[in-house]
């Protein structure tokens, strides 16, 4: 604690003001005093000698007079080996071991450390005295989980410095001193394996930032074809309530190709929550075969905690993603969901008394989403390595609104939008991303031209779709009707995705680039049918032979077996792909 002391004058809700002697900085930590126990705060705004804190507990009791300390330190994390598998509260108290010091119910004003400092990590040495090391420099590893974690120079020290002394390899605490630095004023510092970082300050300790282009493959087909997202690129997915967002996220952090998933769950409804935890440690790591915990942090603040501690939750999950980041690894976050969080900052700033925005947001809420998705990227770090942050964000907006400010926001900043559709998820077409709204201006794993020729014959049949509601299918002619059940066909075959079984919940790219050719084969191509209720029983028969071949493991005898019944029953309606369509197949090859 700082000399500075303060004492209550007002509350209102989750905000207090404290009036101070001393220095108080923006972003500083500071605990009030009530009955025993100390409540954590951070400052958010300074005027003369009041300033307001947004309190991260509930406040009752808290009175006017109630003393208040302050810490000099921002709202920071903890960061050393130990992170991987654990699930946090937003201000990184661990909750299992919350749960065993409280019970079911947790108790206000305690705070755990946030890394075990009994356990001991086999340290190995990689610097040796007499280098010269910057911030963000490896000096030595651990092994942690299945990944080799860097034991980094701490972000905070500014300069070169100079390796005076290194630990010899073997077994240690986190806090235990590994080397000795000499800055270049000639003064020695300590540094252990964990060191702490402001979660509202960006790292910055590499090289080089990249331009986000190559492809982070999720699996899914309807997202890596259509709606690509790129290693260190950002994408949002909203949507209206039990449109699918929680399963989508679920689905891309089991088969997204990263290192490392974090999950920070902002504001969700805590049956969402628990189900999470649940699931994730049972869920099967498709690359390792082990649980997909040990590569994965989950950041809990549900809809019943402390509103304040969701924007808490949100910065330290980018932080430990940044940190991470840093040794080299590709990192996925995924955040649900970014509109409680805005709600958040909107009940703040009406406490404050801030002039508001569209629906009474705060004005600055464009900028502080976009200075979040920001900290997402690609970077070459000093030692050459290079290591991605992946942000994906869920957005709730009532009714399903895209208009809505959030929504707006974000899609300024994110460079995809996987709409969900209210209409795709009643009729269970899995995942229900509306593929007419959506967008990506990231590369996707298949041809463009391809991409682009499958998206037209999608869009015109869905078209013909919407006529034949008000003509009937008796006022359809015979190839607008054939356009219309191609572009179901697509839909149906490739689009939807059972994400309950093994192989069709999960496709690589080999499997899709093969895949995708013969679907786009047949879109371009004419069949000798004379009257519609012939190409229904054609396309229905089609459609049902392609799906059956979906579950089957790509390359074995079942698969080519089911597309040698697929290629007899188009032989029999006489296909014949166009010649232009050849031209698109061969140029995309």
């Amino acid at each position: 604690m700082t000399d500075t002391k303060g004492k209550v004058v007002a509350v209102n809700g989750n905000m207090v003001s404290v009036e101070f002697d001393g220095k108080v900085s923006l972003n500083e930590v500071g605990y009030v005093k009530v009955g025993g126990q100390s409540l954590k705060g951070e400052v958010i705004r300074i005027r003369g000698n009041t300033a307001q804190m947004q309190i991260y507990e509930m406040t009752n009791g808290i009175s006017t007079d109630c003393n208040v300390e302050f810490t000099g330190d921002l709202l920071s994390v903890e960061v050393g080996p130990g992170l991987l598998g654990q699930v946090y509260d937003g201000l990184q108290n661990p909750l299992p071991l919350l749960a065993e010091h409280s019970g079911y119910f947790l108790e206000r004003g305690v705070y755990l450390s946030a890394l075990d400092e009994d356990t001991k990590w086999d340290f190995t040495p990689t610097a040796k005295e007499g280098d010269v090391v910057f911030a963000g420099d490896s000096v030595g590893t651990v092994p942690e989980g299945p990944f080799t974690h860097k034991i980094q120079v701490p972000y905070g020290f500014l300069g070169s410095y100079t390796v005076k002394k290194i630990a010899k390899a073997g077994s240690y605490k986190i806090h235990d001193t590994i080397a000795t630095l000499v800055d270049e004023k000639g003064k020695s510092h300590n540094i252990c394996m964990s060191f702490k970082w402001p979660v509202k300050r960006a790292v910055n300790c590499y090289a080089e930032r990249l331009s986000p282009e190559e492809p982070m493959v999720t699996k899914v087909r309807l997202i890596d074809t259509f709606f690509p997202v790129a290693k260190g690129g950002t994408y949002c997915i909203p949507g209206p309530f039990g449109a699918g967002k929680t399963v989508l996220q679920h689905t891309t952090s089991r088969n997204a190709d990263v290192d490392i998933v974090i999950v920070a769950a902002c504001g969700e409804r805590a049956g969402e929550v628990v189900e999470t935890l649940k699931e994730f440690p049972e869920l099967k790591d498709p690359r390792t075969g082990r649980s997909l915990m040990e590569r994965t942090i989950i950041i809990c603040n549900t809809s019943s905690m402390p509103v304040a501690s969701r924007e808490a939750s949100v910065y330290t999950g980018v932080t430990l993603a940044e940190y991470y980041r840093q040794m080299g690894l590709n990192v996925l976050l995924l955040a649900d969901s970014t509109s409680r969080w805005a709600q958040a900052m909107r009940e703040m700033s009406g406490r404050l008394e801030e002039i508001p925005g569209e629906e009474a947001f705060p004005a600055y809420l464009e900028s502080t989403i976009a200075s979040f998705y920001e900290r997402a990227g690609i970077v070459r770090l000093r030692d050459g390595n290079v290591g991605s942050v992946t942000i994906g964000g869920t957005v709730s907006p009532a009714g399903g609104n895209f208009e809505e400010p959030v929504t707006q926001a974000t899609l300024k900043v994110v460079g995809a939008f996987h709409g969900l559709s209210r209409e795709r998820s009643d009729a269970r077409r899995y995942p229900s991303i509306d593929p007419l709204d959506s967008w990506s201006k990231y590369k996707s794993i298949i041809s463009r031209n391809l991409v682009e020729y499958a998206r037209e014959i999608y869009k015109r049949g869905a078209e013909v779709n919407q006529m034949m509601k008000v003509v009937g299918e008796e006022g359809t002619s015979l190839d607008d009707f054939i356009l219309y059940l191609k572009s179901e066909f697509l839909d149906a075959v490739y689009m939807q995705q059972d994400s309950f079984d093994d192989v069709e919940g999960a496709t690589g790219v080999d499997r899709q680039k093969y895949v995708f050719s013969k679907i786009i084969s047949i879109l371009g191509s004419s069949f000798k049918i004379s009257e519609k209720e012939e190409a229904r029983g054609f396309f229905n028969m089609l459609r049902q032979n392609f799906i059956d071949m979906n579950y089957k493991t790509f390359g074995s005898k079942d698969f080519y077996d089911a597309e040698k019944k697929i290629d007899g029953i188009l032989a029999e309606k006489g296909a014949s792909v166009d010649s232009d369509v050849k031209a698109l197949l061969k140029d995309g090859e």
